[in-house]
């Protein structure tokens, strides 16, 4: 799924009532009959509905659910905002249905002073104020109204997008002036802000309500955002040849561990071995010598000079894909070791966890990384590599986006929406994964599965993709079993193979 910004959104809009061809009245009623029937999937009529509407089309929206809801015997109160005696076209020609209907229990048009209405929790709210054409933040008296809305105990739903919230960039927007929504149904694709996790405090649960836009624009429109969903990831999976051996299945080499951090070692290497591949090397300190042999009997291991770090980068010739960084530590020997081993190597490279941290306090090390190269950071990491501290979830995307663009990489920046960021500026969001995946060792078993699917010979980008999705969807079938909050990073190795088995289907 594309996502379009809100000047595309705009377009598309367009495009559609020229090509449909459908009059633009039309094509509001038919999002408005979207959007009622999925306020009724969760309301009966017995709720009580107070209806805010802006001065332009998303008003003129709520005005046509309002009417909708009204005709459904719902008791429906509507407050058309019109404080500078202009209305869009599509909102005037709705107000007058409404009228015209003498079906809501109260219709007010607010032209100068406004008396805001008790707002109970028995109540629905309709938030029809303001949509995705906002470009600025609300002030003055939509400002109080939106307060007012958040500080009730009501439910509230909104229209496309929560009102003062904008599509893409809210650096320099009034939080407190942004409605919090309960429920957001948005129009045919989601938005930018959708997919960040600052936002969501506005958005409450997301539906996407499919309004029949114009296929062909969505189609052939490019654009730099874009959501990851299983069609696409079906579509990249290899079906495994009959006659395959384990030396044409890959051969990957994971540099992981240090002395009392065998754990790591060991759920990047037996997440890597889950993914498909032939043959797994782990590279680690003498004394994780027996966790490992016992606990990943598959692997091959290839113990360090050293008893507890990582200490000598290694001859790489005759791997496919290298995996380096979780649990390896920090130390100033670790750290040249790192960076050898990345200059060394002509394979694919992941660098994660602790290789992450030693680039950001060697910064100089950040601009003699090989092209191509893919970092895993979370959050906090990539901040740390930045060189600051991010000032919200939009300003580090884009500080991503940058970086990756600069370094000639890929940057997998980890989250509830993982963002891949592609060497040619793209971004593309995972549509997989949840909040009990937020657990030690998660990002270790990411960069196994990660380095497996490259050994086998996937290009770079498709292993990104493939790598964060199914890392998800095994989180997500992980969670069904044995839920959220005991969910542990092992948890996700052993439905790696549910995982596959459901895209194979």
């Amino acid at each position: 799924m594309k996502i379009f910004t809100a000047a595309q959104i705009h377009e598309l809009d367009n495009y559609t009532i020229t090509h449909e061809p459908v009059k633009s009245i039309d094509l509001m009623e038919r999002a408005a009959k979207a959007i009622a029937r999925a306020i009724m999937d969760e309301w009966t009529d017995r709720t009580p509905v107070v209806v805010f509407a802006g001065p332009g089309n998303n008003g003129g929206d709520a005005l046509a659910v309002a009417r909708l809801l009204a005709e459904e015997n719902y008791k429906v109160s509507v407050y058309l905002f019109n404080i500078h005696n202009k209305l869009s076209d599509d909102c005037a020609a709705n107000k007058q249905r409404l009228i015209d209907s003498k079906r809501v229990d109260q219709f007010t048009e607010v032209t100068l002073n406004f008396d805001p209405p008790e707002l109970t929790d028995d109540m629905l709210v309709v938030d029809g104020l303001f949509g995705s054409g906002l470009n600025k933040p609300l002030m003055g008296g939509f400002a109080s109204l939106v307060k007012y809305i958040n500080q009730c105990p009501v439910k509230v739903v909104s229209i496309d997008i929560p009102s003062g919230l904008m599509c893409e960039d809210n650096t320099y927007n009034i939080h407190s002036n942004i409605i919090r929504a309960d429920l957001t149904l948005t129009l045919q694709q989601k938005k930018l802000s959708m997919m960040l996790a600052d936002c969501q405090k506005y958005i409450g649960r997301l539906r996407v309500l499919d309004i029949r836009l114009s296929p062909a624009f969505i189609e052939k429109t490019e654009c730099n955002y874009g959501i990851l969903e299983e069609q696409d990831v079906r579509e990249m999976l290899r079906p495994r040849d009959d006659f395959a051996h384990k030396g044409s299945m890959g051969n990957a080499l994971i540099v992981a561990g240090s002395y009392g951090m065998a754990g790591a070692a060991v759920l990047a290497t037996r997440a890597c071995l889950r993914s498909g591949v032939g043959k797994v090397t782990v590279h680690t300190p003498k004394r994780n010598y027996l966790v490992l042999q016992t606990a990943v009997p598959e692997a091959v291991l290839q113990m360090d000079h050293e008893e507890t770090y990582f200490s000598e980068s290694i001859d790489s010739t005759d791997y496919d894909a290298l995996g380096i960084g979780p649990g390896i530590g920090q130390m100033e020997n670790t750290a040249i070791a790192l960076i050898g081993q990345i200059r060394r190597t002509a394979c694919p490279i992941v660098v994660d966890a602790d290789a992450l941290n030693i680039l950001a306090n060697h910064q100089a090390w950040m601009q003699q990384l090989p092209a191509g190269i893919i970092m895993t950071p979370h959050p906090k990491e990539f901040d740390r590599m930045a060189g600051s501290a991010s000032n919200n979830d939009y300003e580090r995307l884009i500080r991503a986006q940058q970086m990756a663009e600069h370094i000639k990489g890929y940057i997998l920046l980890k989250g509830h929406y993982s963002a891949l960021c592609l060497p040619d500026g793209h971004i593309v969001f995972n549509s997989t994964g949840n909040s009990g995946m937020a657990t030690a060792g998660s990002g270790d078993v990411l960069t196994g599965i990660l380095t497996g699917i490259l050994a086998r010979g996937y290009d770079k980008a498709t292993a990104c993709l493939m790598a964060m999705y199914l890392h998800g969807l095994a989180g997500d079938l992980a969670a069904k079993e044995v839920g959220k909050e005991s969910l542990v990073a092992s948890d996700i190795i052993r439905f790696l193979p549910k995982a596959f088995l459901k895209l194979e289907d």
